[in-house]
């Protein structure tokens, strides 16, 4: 992979935190910052459709830069969407609102699987043109790149779309073995492409999303994701940027996610870091994670939770956590006061930084 003459960001909280140095201060960012919480975002995004934005590298762009205009967090997270890059291959999907991504013709056998597209580089130059501005514009924030895991991907096409119980899945995964490695191969590929095309641009990190992950039992992901995810990281390690990983619901996989390769591992909100890093191990650091639903319970709550968690996190470093980056245990919810995030932001930077 070309190697991009990269911004000199050595010394910024939130690499310094993910590669294992004392940072000078804590530093915080939150998944989905750039979005629906914003009403900067809805302004810019009316009468434009999700996929539409996120194939425009000015919007992406704006979009990207507005919670750090607005919050001062220590990352920037590119704006896209887990299945930019299926839609980029020619897959017929889209996003539909209130529902999320729909596929057209999912898949459902070998010959499906044997029928998908393959990524060319070319063609998300919609994105790279939107990390090259990015880049221009951030300043001393860095940019975090991200791609959906191929599990989680792969649960979007053989569904259809969102799933509760991701029944179609496993089903495909337990009952048709041949069909879904062959699909999380091709998917590997794609994701492997995606990450290569937006860490060629510049950016500083990359995050990979297992959002559904948490549906399956650690058997099945040692089995069926865990050798995919493995592959992407192992793929994209000679960039030399921190990489993370995270998914919901995983309390029961930190371990096995952890084995995959990823510099910083995010927790969700139902597992203490305390746990967690028994669970991941020395040797890495930890990303989260404040329960995004406790941002609408008030200030004194808001400050008693951010302060248990950074408790949590030094006490974490202590049992052999290398860092910890502040950040909330999913998504900011669409209707969370910006102001709140802000004053959560200034309380998270007021706190002394782990040592």
């Amino acid at each position: 992979m070309s190697t991009p003459t990269r911004r000199r960001l050595s010394e910024t909280p939130f690499l310094v935190a993910a590669t294992g140095g004392v940072p000078s201060r804590r530093p915080v960012w939150f998944m989905r910052q750039a979005g629906r919480s914003l009403p900067e975002y809805r302004e810019v995004r009316a009468g434009v459709g999700m996929l539409a934005s996120c194939f425009d590298p000015e919007l992406v762009c704006e979009i990207t830069l507005q919670p750090v205009r607005r919050h001062r967090v220590d990352a920037a997270i590119l704006f896209s969407d887990i299945v930019v890059p299926l839609k980029a291959a020619g897959i017929d999907l889209d996003i539909v609102a209130g529902v999320g991504p729909v596929v057209a013709n999912p898949v459902r056998d070998l010959a499906d699987v044997r029928a998908l597209p393959r990524l060319r580089r070319e063609e998300v130059g919609a994105i790279v043109d939107g990390v090259r501005l990015l880049l221009d514009a951030l300043g001393e924030t860095p940019l975090i790149g991200f791609a959906g895991a191929p599990f989680t991907l792969a649960s979007y096409l053989v569904e259809g779309g969102p799933s509760r119980n991701h029944e179609r899945t496993k089903a495909m995964m337990l009952g048709e073995p041949e069909a879904w490695h062959e699909l999380l191969g091709v998917l590997t590929d794609i994701t492997v492409e995606f990450l290569r095309a937006q860490l060629s641009a510049g950016v500083d990190a990359v995050q990979l999303f297992d959002s559904w992950a948490g549906a399956l039992s650690l058997a099945q992901y040692r089995e069926f994701v865990l050798p995919y995810s493995e592959r992407v990281f192992a793929e994209i390690a000679d960039a030399g940027v921190p990489r993370i990983h995270f998914g919901v619901g995983t309390g029961e996989l930190l371990g096995a996610m952890a084995e995959a390769g990823a510099d910083v591992v995010g927790v969700d909100w139902r597992v203490p870091l305390t746990a967690a890093v028994r669970r991941v191990g020395p040797g890495k650091a930890l990303q989260g994670n404040l329960d995004p639903a406790v941002l609408f319970a008030g200030t004194d709550v808001i400050r008693h939770e951010v302060r248990r968690i950074a408790h949590e996190a030094d006490e974490a470093i202590t049992l052999g956590a290398t860092g910890h980056i502040f950040n909330l245990g999913h998504g900011v919810l669409p209707d969370t006061d910006p102001g709140v995030l802000t004053a959560t932001v200034e309380l998270v930077h007021s706190l002394p930084a782990p040592l």
